[in-house]
């Protein structure tokens, strides 16, 4: 079991963390892990507590002790699949539907403004 001992400055930090603003589920259930630590529980006791995997109560003890307090609390970005569009392309969309739909329709489906836009230069499938 790994050893916390948060300064008085981050139980401060956490508690209001906790209780002040929108924050998601994740970094609150985060700041809780992190503070029955601090009191001395282990992971199972936590996990029992809390509702989560022993794993995720001892990750985020490890991510404290070695990334400190923030790191612990809120998830790196993750890459994820590249944009396909960038504003150009959106603003073009948008001029698009904008305009007068096709003959004989009363306005622009998706399938059509996907077709249209095919059409068009730097516009994937």
């Amino acid at each position: 079991m790994l050893n916390i001992n948060l300064k008085n400055s981050e139980v401060k930090f956490l508690t209001n963390f906790i209780r002040k603003g929108k924050k998601n589920a994740r970094s609150l259930t985060r700041a809780r892990i992190l503070l029955l630590a601090n009191k001395g529980k282990g992971d199972t006791e936590i996990a029992n507590t809390l509702g989560v995997g022993r794993s995720t109560a001892l990750r985020i003890r490890k991510k404290y002790l070695e990334e400190g307090l923030q790191s612990a609390l809120v998830d790196k970005p993750r890459s994820g699949q590249p944009e396909k569009y960038n504003g150009r392309h959106f603003a073009e969309i948008i001029a698009q539907a904008c305009t007068k739909p096709p003959e004989g329709r009363k306005r622009w489906s998706l399938a059509l403004l996907r077709e249209e836009l095919r059409k068009k230069e730097g516009f994937k499938t």
